[in-house]
This record gives C-alpha cells, sequence and structure tokens, in this order.
C-alpha cells in the first residue's frame, strides 16, 4: 500500500461535502454571434440548485472495477459523493447543461479504445487503453478539484502519473509542449455537430500543457474514480487530471497526445482569450473578466444557502510542490 504524508491543500473533514447534498446544475448560455460569448452563472448569484433524491441521470452500466493502491495523502477527509461527481460535469460534447452529460453520454463507446502518442518522440506509437489499464501500476490520487466558475470539489481519481507514461516514448529534447486531443465523432458526441450546442466550440477538443507541467509527478492521466473505470460523462476511458489548474485543462475522453517545440492551440483559449489562458493555474490574484476568482464554494450540509464560500487557495493548495515551476513567470499576464 502508497502510504503518504498530509500535503498543503488538503481540506479539513468538516468542509466535505456529505452525500446528502447533490449539486443540480449551472446554466450556460452562449450566444454565437459575431463570436460573442455569453455565459451565465448561478454561482455569481449565490444560489445552487440541489438534486432531490431520486434524481441523480448517472447509469453505472459497464463501469469495471479497477485494482491500485490507496492514496492516504487526504487521510481522513470525506470525499466528494460520487453521485454528484457523476452528475454535475462540463462536457460541452455533450451538452452545455451541467446534466447533459450524464443523460447524453451513455451510449459512447469506449472499447476498444486507442490513445496515439506522436510527435517529439524517438518512439511513437499507439496504445490499447484498456490493455494499458490492466498493465499499469495504478494509484488513487485524492484531489481537491477547483472549476472556474468557483466551485470545487474532492474527488478521489484512480490513474498513472503522465510523465511516467510520456517517458516509455522517448521524449526527444525538443519537446517542450504537450498536446492533446479528444475524440471526435459528432455521431456520438451531439456538441460536435451542432456548433450552438457545443458552446461554439471549435472540435475536437485540444488543450496542452508546458513539458514540466506534464512531467510532474501531481499530473495524472485518470482511467477511474471511486475505485471504478470512469463513467462516460467523467472522460471515459480516460483523461488528465492536473490538480493546481482549473477544471477546463482537464481534457476528457484523450485520443492523440503529441509532444511538440511550440505552445499548441487549446480551445477555450481559442474561443475566449480574453477569459481563458493558457497557463489556467488556480490565482485568486485573477479574476475572470466576469467573477471574482478570490472565494470558492465547496458545498457542505444542508441546502444551497448553508453553503459557505471559503478563500481561494493559490496553485489550488498544491503551491508547496509546485509554485517553483512558474519561478520568474508574471502569473498576471500568463493567466
Amino acid at each position: 500500500m502508497l502510504i503518504k504524508t498530509t500535503k498543503p491543500g488538503d481540506l479539513p473533514e468538516s468542509a466535505a461535502t456529505p452525500e446528502t447534498a447533490y449539486l443540480k446544475r449551472r446554466t450556460l448560455l452562449k450566444g454565437l454571434g459575431l463570436g460573442g460569448l455569453l455565459m451565465a452563472n448561478s454561482t455569481r448569484a449565490g444560489v445552487l440548485d440541489l438534486f432531490s433524491p431520486g434524481e441523480e441521470k448517472q447509469s453505472d452500466s459497464g463501469r469495471k472495477p479497477l485494482q491500485f493502491d490507496s492514496d492516504q495523502t487526504t487521510a481522513g477527509l470525506t470525499r466528494t459523493p460520487e453521485k454528484k461527481i457523476t452528475n454535475h460535469n462540463n462536457f460541452y460534447e455533450f451538452g452545455t447543461d451541467k446534466t447533459d452529460p450524464a443523460r447524453k453520454s451513455q451510449s459512447l463507446k469506449t472499447e476498444p479504445w486507442t490513445l496515439a502518442v506522436e510527435g517529439e518522440v524517438e518512439k511513437p506509437g499507439r496504445v490499447d487503453v484498456w490493455q494499458l489499464m490492466a498493465g499499469t501500476a495504478l494509484e488513487e490520487r485524492i484531489y481537491r478539484m477547483r472549476c472556474v466558475e468557483a466551485w470545487s470539489m474532492v474527488i478521489p481519481w484512480v490513474g498513472f502519473e503522465l510523465g511516467k507514461f510520456l517517458r516509455r516514448f522517448q521524449p526527444t529534447s525538443r519537446a517542450k509542449y504537450v498536446a492533446f486531443e479528444t475524440l471526435y465523432d459528432p455521431e456520438q458526441m451531439p456538441g460536435q455537430k451542432n456548433r450552438y450546442l457545443g458552446g461554439g466550440i471549435d472540435y475536437p477538443y485540444v488543450e496542452g500543457l508546458r513539458m514540466d507541467e506534464a512531467m510532474h509527478p501531481l499530473t495524472i492521466l485518470s482511467v477511474g474514480l471511486y475505485g471504478r473505470t470512469l463513467p462516460t460523462q467523467n472522460g471515459a476511458p480516460i483523461r488528465l487530471v492536473v490538480p493546481w489548474k482549473y477544471g477546463f485543462k482537464g481534457i476528457k475522453s484523450i485520443v492523440k497526445i503529441r509532444l511538440v517545440e511550440k505552445m499548441p492551440p487549446t480551445s477555450w483559449n481559442k474561443l475566449a482569450p480574453d477569459e481563458y489562458g493558457f497557463y489556467a493555474n488556480v490565482n485568486p490574484a485573477v479574476d475572470h473578466p466576469r467573477w471574482s476568482q478570490a472565494t470558492e464554494r465547496f458545498i457542505g450540509p444542508g441546502g444551497p444557502f448553508s453553503v459557505k464560500r471559503q478563500e481561494t487557495l493559490p496553485f489550488n493548495g498544491y503551491g508547496e510542490r509546485v509554485a517553483s515551476l512558474y519561478s520568474g513567470v508574471d502569473l498576471k499576464k500568463y493567466y
């Protein structure tokens, strides 16, 4: 069993979300005329809708148990309930409402699934993700996750370090960035077929990290949560998790990883560059143009009005481990 000590950024048990509180949705509206972007965010009004019992949309069909070493970094921390994690999602390929992914993604075919690794590597190749799961030592990583919309969760991911995976393909000295790409299949992903329903994004969804960010041991490729393979709405069968960055960096249902010399384009930065930067580090000192990032809502006991706002931690509480990556970088300019 993997034994680790508590790290800065771990939340106290009293701040965790009980299973009785289910966050229903935050409605996003996008107007696409002349490239404009309109988003309605209910968290700014301080009111959070809740699922009533029995209303969750998740389907557990097809999810498989995983073998992994336990992560003790958050010993004593109560995790965000699985039903909330799997029913409150951003996955615009299936719609912009928080409940859309759970309702509309269940028919996504995730077997077989091939992941290509190419670009600035000595040994480019393609791997079968399901064989990768079976042949790779998995860990449970309980990470505090922060969304740019000012809410946060504690999620028990199951996966493996991205850096260890990339080393298998022998990156060259020219590899400065890592680019990721989601599956493009409009027949299975209705948001890709209709630009309005898909939030105006130019699909396929793409993301990127600096090479040192990708190789950091906190950065993982997740293949599961709560001890089982990922639900489709959470990015099955394989997704990126970078806990010190905002959630939109966590690209889902990855089919391609490409190591490149120049900074790659990313979907939200292309759509709204004044709102979503390449780095996307959790930074309470840099506000989103339409709301503050200084505080966040971590859902606790009771109804929507009992949810207390707390201060946002720099680098989402992982600063002790990742701040050195940005020594000398102006994080207000490179947001």
